[in-house]
């Protein structure tokens, strides 16, 4: 069950700090695109673990219910390179009744160069149908609780959300 304390202020938006793996990089030692999307998603879950305590494995198995992904839009600004300490965000910037947009971006470790930025676009489906329902209301009151709301999602490009993050961190 998702517990909000009443009396917790919940941040909006996490924060994980990261090296990057030989592993994980082409020959010319940049990060692989592919593996953007890992460092992402396992960054925003630990985070919402820890910051929230929520967990995707609780959502499967108490509401039979899960997030799939709907589509992604992402651009690389500048190459995250083998070796390097990057800092990982991410919030979710729109919730509707069955969808979430949440909006993922990479800079260096001092946080004022922008590597990437990825929005992920999700739908809300029951485990047991595989189709799209509507959040129950403790859901989105959590979604509620943690989304940005000073993101105008609907009148905003993601071009245009890029470089207003770019001037934020530069």
């Amino acid at each position: 069950m998702i517990i909000l304390d009443p009396s917790k202020t919940y941040p909006t938006e996490t924060e994980s700090r990261v090296m990057i793996r030989f592993q994980d990089c082409d020959p010319l030692q940049h990060l692989n695109n592919s593996k953007y999307f890992d460092y992402y998603f396992n960054a925003r879950e630990d985070q919402v673990a820890k910051l929230y305590n929520f967990s995707l494995l609780q959502l499967f198995r108490e509401y039979n219910t899960s997030w799939v992904v709907y589509q992604h839009q992402i651009a690389y600004v500048r190459p995250a390179m083998v070796s390097e300490w990057i800092r990982i965000r991410s919030r979710l910037i729109y919730c509707n009744e069955d969808t979430l947009v949440t909006e993922y971006y990479m800079t260096d470790d001092g946080g004022k160069q922008l590597k990437n930025v990825l929005w992920m676009t999700s739908k809300y489906v029951s485990v047991l149908t595989g189709k799209r329902i509507p959040h129950s209301p403790e859901v989105m009151d959590f979604l509620n609780t943690i989304c940005v709301r000073d993101v105008d999602f609907h009148n905003l490009s993601f071009n245009e959300r890029i470089k207003q993050i770019k001037k934020a961190v530069e």
